[in-house]
C-alpha cells in the first residue's frame, strides 16, 4: 500500500430539496432569489465527511439503509455535485454505482459495451482487444445480441460488471448493485476484486456482509444519517455498526453521540483509529445512559449480552401438553450472553413445563444460519433412552453444552420437546427461531466456511525442493 492517496474527501456536505407538492418546484423557478427557499425544505444526506484513501487500499462503506452511502459514491465519481466540501480522484476511475447505470436499453448488449467502455476511458481499440474477455467474463451467451432491456436484473449486472473491471481502473468503486447476482457469480466478482486489489489499484465499496468486510478490506468507513461515526480497522468499524443495528431504539441515540464524541476527540488527537479505551479521554466519551451502555460494549475478549439481538422472527407450533419458557444462552458461570466469544464453551438452555403428563420424552435444540442452512444441533437422548414418563406439573430444566466454533455472523437458535402422543412420535412444543447470537469478528481466524474444524497447518520449506511440502495434522 503506497501513502500516496487516491481519494481525498475534505469537509463534504450534501443538500437535497424537498418538495411537499409537485408543483412548488415551479413556483421556486418564478420566485425570486429572497423567496425561493419558502416553496422546499433541505433533506442533508452528507453532512461534514472527511476521510483520506491512500493507492493500494481496499476500503468499505458501511451502515443502515438511508446512511449516505451511494450519494457518498456518486460524488467521488463524479455524478453528483457536493453542496460543500471538496473531492479528490487521483487515478482512472471505474464505477458500478447502480443497476444498468450508463446503459441505453435500446442498444444491445455489445453495443453497450463499447457505449460503457467508452464512458469509462477506453478507446475503441482497447475495446475490442478486451470485448472477449468482457464477455466470457458476464457469460450471458447470445443475449450479448439482444438489447439490454430485455436483460434480467442479473444480466446486467454482469455485463455491467464485467465491463468495469476490464477497464483496468486505478479506482474500482462498487455500490450494493453485486447483490443482485447469483452465489456463484458474486464469488467470481470478489475473487477478481481481490485480483485488481493485488494489482495495486484501490478499491472502494458498500457491503453489508462483515465476513465480507473483514476478509477483503484494510479499513472501513461508518456513515450513519449522513455522518462520519468511524474511520478504522474492519473489525473495530463492523464492531461498532452492529451494535447501533441491534441496539434498543431507546438507545440508539446515545451510542451515536458516543460515537460522535470518539470521532470528535480522534479528528483532534490527530488519528483517524478513535480513542476507545485511552484513560485520559475518558471524560470526552461520558453520555447518558453510559451504564446500558457497558452491557453491550463490543470487546475481543469477552462475551456479553446485548438487548437489542431480539429474534423477530420467532414461530411456535401448536402445543401438546407442553411448553417451553425462556429459551437462551448463558456462560458456565450462569451469565446470560447472546454475543459469543469464538471458541468459547456456553451454554443452551430452557426450561419446559408439562400441563399433562407426557411419555417417551426428548429434548432438542438446533443452530442454523440467518439464511436458514442449518449447521447442526443435538437431542437430548435417542427414542430408546427417552425419559419414560413426565407428570402432570412438572419442570424440566434442559440444558445443551456446546463450544462456539462458528465464523463471525449472526445465528439462530430452535428448541423443541417431543413424546408420544397416541402411540405416535411428535412435537409437544417447538419454537423456529426461539433465540439468536451473534458471532464478533476474530482478526486471527485461519479457519474457512461457517465452522472452524480446528485444523492445523503445518508449513515447512524443505531444502533444494522447488515446491512448499503442505502436511496437515
Amino acid at each position: 500500500m503506497s501513502s500516496e492517496f487516491s481519494i481525498r474527501v475534505n469537509g463534504l456536505s450534501k443538500n437535497f430539496p424537498v418538495y411537499s407538492k409537485p408543483h412548488h418546484r415551479l413556483f421556486q423557478m418564478f420566485s425570486p432569489t429572497s423567496a425561493k427557499s419558502r416553496w422546499f425544505r433541505e433533506f442533508r444526506a452528507l453532512t461534514g465527511v472527511d476521510f483520506e484513501i491512500h493507492r493500494g487500499e481496499t476500503v468499505a462503506i458501511v451502515g443502515r439503509n438511508g446512511s449516505g452511502k451511494s450519494t457518498l459514491l456518486q460524488i467521488i465519481c463524479g455524478t453528483l455535485a457536493p453542496s460543500t466540501g471538496s473531492v479528490e480522484v487521483n487515478g482512472r476511475i471505474a464505477a458500478l454505482l447502480e443497476l444498468g447505470a450508463g446503459f441505453n436499453p435500446e442498444f444491445t448488449g455489445r453495443e453497450n459495451v463499447y457505449l460503457n467502455g467508452t464512458v469509462l476511458g477506453l478507446t475503441r481499440a482497447e475495446i475490442d482487444a478486451r470485448f472477449d474477455e468482457i464477455v466470457a467474463f458476464a457469460d450471458i451467451g447470445e443475449f450479448i445480441e439482444q438489447p439490454v432491456r430485455s436483460y434480467s436484473s442479473g444480466m446486467y449486472v454482469r455485463l455491467a460488471f464485467a465491463v468495469a473491471i476490464h477497464v483496468m481502473p486505478d479506482i474500482l468503486v462498487v455500490d450494493e448493485a453485486l447483490s443482485v447476482g447469483d452465489e456463484a457469480f458474486q464469488r467470481k466478482c470478489f475473487a477478481r476484486i481481490e485480483k485488481i486489489r493485488d494489482a495495486g489499484a484501490t478499491v472502494l465499496f458498500v457491503s453489508h456482509a462483515p465476513s465480507t468486510v473483514l476478509e477483503l478490506c484494510n479499513r472501513a468507513i461508518l456513515l450513519d444519517r449522513g455522518e462520519l461515526l468511524a474511520v478504522g480497522t474492519p473489525k473495530r468499524v463492523i464492531s461498532r455498526y452492529q451494535k447501533m443495528l441491534y441496539a434498543p431504539s431507546n438507545m440508539v441515540a446515545s451510542i451515536r453521540a458516543r460515537m460522535q464524541q470518539e470521532m470528535a476527540a480522534s479528528r483532534h488527537d490527530g488519528g483517524m483509529e478513535g480513542v476507545a479505551g485511552k484513560p485520559e479521554l475518558a471524560h470526552v466519551l461520558e453520555v447518558e445512559n453510559s451504564q446500558q451502555l457497558e452491557q453491550i460494549e463490543d470487546t475481543a475478549e469477552d462475551s456479553y449480552f446485548d438487548p437489542g439481538l431480539i429474534s423477530q422472527s420467532m414461530l411456535r407450533f401448536e402445543t401438546h401438553g407442553a411448553v417451553i419458557e425462556d429459551p437462551h444462552i448463558q456462560t458456565p458461570a450462569g451469565l446470560r450472553v447472546n454475543v459469543l466469544k469464538p471458541g468459547g464453551e456456553f451454554f443452551y438452555t430452557y426450561t419446559v413445563r408439562f400441563d399433562r403428563a407426557a411419555v417417551a420424552v426428548t429434548f432438542g435444540m438446533l443452530i442454523k444460519t440467518i439464511s436458514g442452512v442449518e449447521l447442526g444441533g443435538a437431542t437430548s437422548a435417542t427414542p430408546v433412552d427417552a425419559i419414560d414418563v413426565v407428570e402432570s406439573g412438572a419442570a424440566v430444566h434442559v440444558k445443551f453444552k456446546f463450544r462456539c466454533l462458528l465464523a463471525p455472523g449472526t445465528y439462530f437458535l430452535n428448541a423443541g420437546v417431543r413424546g408420544r402422543v397416541d402411540n405416535e412420535e411428535t412435537f409437544l412444543d417447538r419454537i423456529i427461531d426461539a433465540a439468536l447470537f451473534r458471532v464478533p469478528p476474530d482478526s486471527g481466524r485461519l479457519a474457512t466456511g461457517f465452522v472452524d474444524f480446528h485444523v492445523r497447518p503445518d508449513v515447512e520449506m524443505v531444502d533444494n525442493e522447488p515446491e512448499l511440502s503442505h502436511e496437515f495434522k
